[in-house]
């Protein structure tokens, strides 16, 4: 279902394509159909449209694709201009949203100036920036130069499409990344990051005699994306979990039949539940140290004013030995999360951060997810390095996977200075320039593209990453009004 005033809404063409594109399942990795949708929508506004199919041939549209619009008679002598985005969405949806995010397209609603999901996130990260792309590329009357547009796939999980994107396919040297969030600023350099995984296998044995077994569940949490909210003091599901869980244990043994907390590498996670063994002697104490652990954790983290935890009556048959159990529990105590260090360079600026992002219990195994991030790449070995040790202490196999550096500033490059005097023009306003704790697809670019020069921006939107995600409306017409800008005075570009 989609909000019928939604076609009223200005600019009418962005807003025409994410009305499209919203009806396409594209999670991170099953993005097919919204790459073929991007193919032939490329087709039918008049571009030239290649792909880079990255998954052979029984995927052909698992790619990146590259769409060329030929300049506005008079112009065709202007440099180029790339913009790109990125086709994927974070999936996640509130407890007890019926939604299959690999069937079901998103459903939009309309409140006020904002733009939200109903249940799920939204997917304006990046959509949004997509579909102001295309819409630069339909709009029959915008005058601008040789225009490129790039479509990556696999950011949110990976980033394998800038991973692999290949060498001399660009024909531009001047490229404006479309998937930044804050009005008003431009984003010139962003961290690193680096997944770190544990997993060992454990035996399950038959549920104890005269114990029962009970579901502790952590609700309600703000989450976020593990760059942009990491320092904002929000609840990890997992961690507090996991503190309640070593609680329990002071005053009985415990058994885990289950846990499970968090299931994307890039949100902090809003949810966790561990089914556990509780001898009967016990329950009472229990239910009391997990009343005060609640009231401690709504205290710890007063914004996350959603928080919830109950222990409820569930059912298991079987569990991790008592010696197992409490390993688990004084690891994912042990584990890092949130802020390791600031920036000494940049007053308020994350420098390295962990996410403990995921755990679960699975075929007989546990295993367990961390995502690193840090504008300093040793730091981020480092911490990584760390992380695999304490890994290695508990007998879990560690290893490390989706590594890719930062983004390294530009604040000279021709096309920041250009940028900034439109929209100084634009608006009578000066365009603040930043570096942020997320990762961008731009430190990737940069190394098959080492002379190219970036810049990144995009309205205001927030949530990304979680089912609160919204986007402004009015701010999406600010953003395309720059944008459009941009373009149609693009012969004002120069190297510097």
């Amino acid at each position: 279902m989609i909000d019928s005033t939604l076609h009223t809404l200005q600019p009418a063409l962005i807003w025409k394509f994410f009305r499209l594109l919203s009806d396409i399942p594209r999670e991170s990795k099953k993005e097919d159909r919204a790459v073929e949708w991007i193919v032939r929508t490329g087709r039918e506004l008049g571009c030239d449209v290649e792909t880079q199919p990255l998954a052979g041939e029984e995927r052909p549209y698992f790619a990146n694709v590259l769409l060329r619009k030929a300049a506005t008679a008079g112009r065709e002598l202007w440099p180029v201009i790339a913009m790109q985005a990125h086709i994927d969405m974070v999936c996640e949806k509130n407890q007890g949203t019926a939604h299959d995010f690999a069937t079901d397209g998103i459903r939009l609603l309309i409140d006020g100036d904002h733009l939200r999901a109903e249940g799920t996130t939204l997917g304006a990260d990046n959509g949004i920036g997509v579909c102001a792309a295309l819409a630069a590329l339909a709009d029959p009357t915008l005058k601008h130069g040789p225009l490129e547009v790039l479509i990556t796939v696999d950011e949110e999980a990976g980033m394998t499409g800038a991973r692999m994107l290949r060498p001399g396919w660009l024909r531009a040297r001047h490229l404006l990344n479309l998937d930044s969030e804050d009005e008003g600023e431009a984003t010139i350099s962003c961290a690193g990051a680096r997944d770190s995984t544990g997993r060992r296998g454990f035996s399950l044995v038959p549920s104890p005699i005269g114990a029962s077994s009970y579901a502790l569940k952590v609700r309600g949490l703000r989450g976020g994306h593990s760059g942009l909210n990491i320092g904002e003091n929000r609840g990890n599901a997992i961690k507090v979990l996991a503190g309640l869980l070593e609680g329990l244990e002071a005053v009985s043994p415990v058994r885990l039949a289950d846990i499970a907390g968090g299931n994307k590498r890039n949100a902090i996670p809003r949810e966790a539940t561990a089914v556990i063994w509780l001898e009967s002697g016990a329950v009472s104490v229990a239910s009391g140290i997990v009343l005060r652990g609640a009231e401690s954790a709504r205290a710890a983290f007063p914004e996350d004013s959603g928080l919830s935890i109950t222990l409820e009556p569930a059912t298991a048959v079987s569990a991790l030995t008592a010696e197992d159990s409490a390993k688990l529990i004084s690891l994912l105590n042990a584990l890092p999360h949130g802020v390791i260090a600031m920036s000494k360079d940049v007053l308020g600026l994350v420098e390295t951060s962990t996410n403990l992002a995921m755990v679960t219990i699975q075929d007989g195994a546990v295993g367990i997810n961390l995502l690193s991030r840090s504008s300093i790449d040793p730091a981020k070995a480092a911490l990584a390095g760390q992380i695999n040790g304490i890994f290695s202490g508990y007998g879990f196999a560690g290893g490390e996977a989706n590594d890719y550096p930062g983004w390294k500033p530009q604040p000279d490059s021709a096309v920041v200075h250009y940028l900034k005097r439109v929209h100084l023009d634009l608006t009578g306003k000066e365009l603040k320039i930043t570096a942020f704790h997320a990762g961008l697809e731009c430190g990737l670019l940069g190394m098959a593209y080492p002379d190219m020069e970036m810049v990144s921006f995009g309205p205001n939107m927030w949530g990304v990453h979680t089912p609160q995600e919204h986007a402004s409306i009015s701010s999406t017409g600010n953003f395309w009004k720059l944008l459009r800008s941009v373009l149609e005075r693009a012969n004002e570009l120069v190297q510097r």
